[in-house]
């Protein structure tokens, strides 16, 4: 008998009960749905915390000022006076993965505009900075070297700021206070959200040139932090090494000694992000799997239902000449038949969900080609497992005694 009379035989068959059919096929449904729904809900999860790492900058490393033991205390980040403008100089000069740096140092500070205020973030730095971070301006642009130069008062702010201090005002050209000193606007920044490694609103935030910080508002000769982008994420790690030696080498720091400073890599924290939403989503998998399995039982439930109540009709098929290799085949293909049409139904009730998903809890999805193929490979396999024993029970019939039977 050839497979295409099988197939057909195979199709008839499940027609003649078509309620038994859709109930066996329910479990596949829910359970390929629920999978590619949960695998959706996963993969969202880990490319919005990757798109959040990726907006913090481009292939960056956060060097900043360390902790420094005084009188028996221990101080924490930023207790270092240590890191200078002159070490940034060095690592740009003597780092080949290092691609560009820029100086950073910062307070708070209250910011009066008009009769409204708004107590801020203020951070002192050079135009590069804005390019390492991969931060777009939403109006206006950067203050220039020359602002840097001759410690300008200008700002540039942020998204936060803009709307709790300018409401629908345009900030450029407007001029504001901050510590009682005027500034002009000349920049709003494109909104980046929650950062992903900090957990702070990177909008609530005035970028001012670092020489007006240090000169007019602190007082302050020495970098609470660099921004350092390298050539590559892969340079990255080299980049971090080499930071690292340059400084300790700067800063006489002996072996066995404590930096005073800080190398952050981001790359570090995207991996972890990465590893920690894979396993998140391994985890939603592998539950929602689990009516896959349920539906699977289902269907070798139903089949050797089915063998019993077809004996006699096996009995007369292998009669007039099926082989048991004809048997088995009809019924596996059976068991087949249905996994995949439950497994059809279920990728288009998974991506409905995670639409669903999306619109009603605003959760980022991500319904991948991979997810969807994988649905229909574990679908065919969960027919194939769970069909084989009832296929090859009614292919071991004996013929005399299946036409016997009533």
């Amino acid at each position: 008998m050839d497979l295409i009379a099988i197939i057909r035989i195979a199709f008839r068959a499940l027609a003649r009960n078509k309620l038994r059919s859709s109930l066996t096929m329910l479990g596949i449904i829910i359970g390929v749905g629920a999978v590619i729904a949960m695998v959706s809900v996963g993969q969202g999860a880990q490319e919005q915390a990757q798109q959040q790492i990726a907006a913090m900058g481009s292939n960056m490393l956060f060097v900043s000022a360390g902790t420094v033991t005084r009188g028996g205390m221990r101080m924490g980040y930023g207790a270092t006076k240590t890191l200078v403008y002159e070490d940034l100089q060095a690592i740009l000069r003597e780092c080949p993965a290092v691609k560009a740096a820029a100086p950073g140092s910062q307070t708070t500070g209250q910011v009066v505009f008009g009769n409204d205020n708004w107590a801020t973030n203020l951070n002192g730095t050079e135009p590069q900075y804005f390019e390492i971070r991969s931060w777009p301006f939403a109006e206006g642009g950067p203050f220039t070297a020359d602002d840097v130069s001759t410690a300008a008062n200008v700002a540039v702010v942020g998204e936060t700021v803009r709307k709790n201090l300018f409401g629908a005002t345009d900030p450029i050209g407007q001029t504001i206070n901050i510590n009682n000193l005027p500034f002009k606007v000349v920049g709003v920044l494109q909104p980046k959200g929650t950062s992903a490694a900090m957990g702070q609103d990177q909008d609530d935030i005035i970028l001012i040139p670092i020489t007006t910080l240090q000169k007019k508002i602190t007082g302050q000769n020495w970098l609470r932090w660099i921004m350092v982008s390298a050539i590559s994420r892969q340079a990255s790690y080299p980049a971090q090494q080499q930071i690292e030696a340059l400084l300790r080498d700067r800063h006489r720091i002996r072996p066995g000694q404590d930096d005073d400073f800080f190398v952050r890599n981001l790359a570090d924290i995207a991996d972890l992000a990465d590893q920690q939403a894979q396993l998140f989503t391994v985890l939603l998998a592998s539950i929602a799997s689990i009516s896959l399995i349920v539906g699977g039982i289902g269907i070798m439930n139903i089949m050797l239902v089915s063998v019993t109540e077809r004996t006699r009709e096996i009995g007369i098929r292998m009669a007039i000449g099926a082989t048991e290799a004809d048997v088995q085949q009809q019924f596996l293909i059976e068991a087949v038949v249905l996994s995949l049409a439950g497994g059809g139904v279920g990728i288009v009730g998974g991506m409905t969900a995670s639409y669903l998903i999306t619109q009603t809890l605003g959760w980022a999805v991500l319904v991948s080609p991979a997810a969807i193929v994988a649905a229909v490979v574990f679908s065919m396999a969960v027919g194939v497992f769970f069909g084989f024993y009832p296929a090859r029970k009614a292919a071991r019939l004996d013929p005399i005694e299946a036409l016997r039977y009533e």
